[in-house]
């Protein structure tokens, strides 16, 4: 039987407070301008374990229809950082109050197909939230255990060749769900460097 790997909320606090920030093993970089946009990751404290937060987008949206990814969009000109653009994001998609997310940190931004770079920032949130989505941009909230992203073996990568340039696309299945991308990427990396 496979050992379980738990980590509580002070756990995380003090890996991801005390370890240096990595490199990403997101390698990606667009041809052209990008726009700025922020993610929310919010862990979700259960008091004996932590569980992360995703969403399934709607289908008919323009950019990543029906993919897995955390709540968040592109930078307003109201928004007065990255971390305030990934709050307002996550309280239109899912309802997520303002002042729910204690942000813990960030980790390094993503540059994506669709010509955004991606900042991530981490929050730690209470369990007793109820979430609505915005049918509008959200099709599903669900959570997993953050155990499941600390397993290494849960967490693929291939390789795939691209205008002559070698990427790696990251894979974290769940269940029914196929986590990729970038968000699988921003897993790997929130997962290697709170091990």
């Amino acid at each position: 039987m496979p050992i379980e790997i738990k980590m509580t909320k002070n756990e995380l606090l003090q890996r991801f407070q005390l370890n240096q920030l990595s490199e990403s093993t997101h390698s990606y970089q667009h041809n052209g301008a990008l726009k700025q946009a922020a993610v929310l990751i919010p862990l979700i404290d259960h008091q004996d374990h932590m569980e992360v937060l995703l969403t399934k987008r709607a289908k008919h949206l323009t950019h990543h229809a029906g993919q897995v990814s955390f709540p968040g969009g592109k930078v307003e000109l109201s928004d007065k950082s990255l971390a305030a653009t990934a709050i307002r994001e996550a309280n239109e998609e899912i309802a997520l109050p303002l002042n729910a997310a204690k942000i813990i940190g960030q980790l390094h931004p993503y540059q994506t197909i669709s010509g955004y770079i991606v900042t991530p920032i981490v929050a730690i949130v209470e369990p007793d939230i109820q979430y609505k989505a915005d049918k509008n941009e959200v099709a599903e909230i669900f959570q997993v255990p953050l155990s499941h992203f600390l397993k290494a073996s849960n967490r693929q990568t291939i390789t795939v060749q691209q205008q002559g340039r070698s990427h790696q696309i990251h894979f974290v299945p769940y269940k029914n769900y196929n986590i990729w991308g970038a968000t699988a990427a921003m897993i790997n990396d929130l997962a290697e460097h709170i091990s």
